[in-house]
């Protein structure tokens, strides 16, 4: 390592489950910080008083300490370094008591590799106690987790900037996969409500009644089965932010219980007779036309109004096809780290190929896309023909520049070629091979002239 590279960034782990130690100190490390895990509160303590990471990731509930002592210690030893809760749903209580005291931020189990990922580098990205330094607002590729050149993206993060610090609620508006979540977790994290916490919520995946358990929390003794007295979501993310996801998908009577708490900052619990103050800012997310549901009666003029303060839409991959070869760069360099894999190099075929296509499933879909030509891929550069063969075989695409469109043609009809020749000119193997019809393999043989090679 040459003597001018800059320091990796230390990170810590601490658990009591050893295997999920060491899960996490492989994975990390892989991602260019310095890693070392604990299995006590004693032993990580120790060296943290000698060497003090940028970043503690630990349970909240261990053999030998608690989130709250964590903190404690951690504060006296190291006041800079950051300390990211891993706790289980039935220790969300527990673990707001601990974002209070200083915690950066919790995750609740089970979660994703990618989504520690991001926290850490949430914290890493911003050391300062006070929350994040949002002077500067000069053009730039990525933002907060989110990655966008094109103008309309650009256009998200100025937004974003100038929202982030006000305590309105939010609406976003977007296709499945245009990154709406990132969105919310941006407006969270560059906010002075960073270190208190982020909790997301499907309102499409519950009944009304679980919607209202799940948001509200209930009393003991409110139905069978509610022996102890459980905090909603929306009390346990005091301080915070929560994030409604597919919000158009919420039940009617629970959008009237949700205003209410809106214009109140007071909820009641299932069961309960006694308001609980809240102060939590709400960003909602919907894939839907709010204006046609609220003209067919479906969504609540009055709620719309209460969670639009401030909209953003999200503009849909085909819209920002200048964005997709930095997400391709940024996605083949993940997952490869992910996979253990070389981190391949991108050919120009791969690249026009991908930016010639509609992806109807947005940036989520060109993740899949990407994950999969690394996965099967044996060689150290991906090409066009590490891609799945839908893509060449696409009937919806957008109308590219004329270079593009001329660009794809050749490209699906040496892809073709190269595949019909190598099944020796066999028309059923040849589809077989491609994933198509053999009718629609005729029909592009037909039309790319090549019925004759035959």
């Amino acid at each position: 390592m040459s003597d001018n590279a800059p320091p990796k960034p230390r990170v810590y782990i601490l658990d009591d489950e050893i295997v999920t130690v060491r899960r996490l100190v492989q994975a990390l490390a892989k991602d260019g910080c310095e890693v070392e895990g604990f299995i006590s509160a004693g032993e990580a303590m120790s060296r943290i008083a000698e060497h003090p990471p940028e970043v503690l990731v630990t349970d909240v509930r261990l053999a030998d300490a608690d989130g709250m002592e964590i903190l404690q210690r951690v504060g006296m030893l190291a006041p800079q370094t950051k300390v990211i809760l891993m706790t289980g749903y039935a220790a969300v209580d527990h673990a707001v008591q601990a974002m209070k005291a200083g915690a950066f931020h919790y995750l609740a189990k089970p979660f994703k590799l990618e989504e520690l990922r991001n926290t850490i580098n949430d914290a890493l990205r911003y050391p300062g106690k006070s929350g994040p330094d949002l002077a500067d607002t000069g053009p730039v590729d990525r933002f907060a987790g989110i990655i966008g050149g094109s103008p309309a993206m650009q256009e998200i993060f100025k937004t974003i900037r100038q929202i982030a610090p006000l305590n309105c609620n939010v609406l976003i508006q977007g296709e499945s996969g245009t990154g709406k979540e990132l969105v919310a977790r941006a407006l969270h994290h560059t906010s002075d409500r960073a270190q208190h916490p982020f909790i997301p919520f499907n309102c499409g995946a519950f009944s009304e009644e679980l919607v209202a358990n799940e948001l509200f929390g209930h009393e003991k003794g409110a139905f069978t089965g509610a022996v102890s007295t459980k905090l909603g979501l929306l009390e346990a993310a005091q301080g915070g932010t929560v994030f409604l996801d597919e919000v158009g998908e919420m039940p009617i009577p629970m959008q009237i219980k949700l205003l209410r708490v809106i214009q109140e900052r007071t909820l009641l619990r299932v069961g309960g007779v006694a308001p609980v103050s809240i102060n939590v800012r709400l960003i909602a997310a919907t894939n839907r036309d709010i204006d046609k549901m609220i003209a067919a009666g479906e969504f609540r003029q009055d709620f719309f109004y209460r969670l639009k303060v401030v909209m953003i839409n999200i503009p849909p991959l085909r819209k920002r096809q200048e964005d997709i070869p930095l997400l391709v760069d940024h996605f083949v360099t993940l997952i490869a780290t992910q996979f253990g894999k070389p981190v391949p190099e991108v050919a120009a075929d791969f690249s026009a190929m991908l930016s010639a296509y509609s992806f109807p499933g947005n940036v989520r879909e060109l993740q899949n896309i990407v994950e999969r030509a690394i996965a099967l891929s044996r060689e150290p550069v991906l090409t066009a023909r590490d891609l799945p063969p839908d893509i060449f075989f696409a009937e919806t695409q957008p109308i590219p520049p004329e270079k593009a469109a001329s660009h794809l043609k050749v490209l699906e009809q040496e892809h073709i070629v190269d595949m019909y020749r190598r099944t020796g000119f066999n028309q059923t193997e040849t589809a077989r091979q491609l994933g198509i019809s053999r009718t629609t393999l005729w029909r592009r043989l037909k039309d790319l002239n090549l019925l004759s090679e035959k």
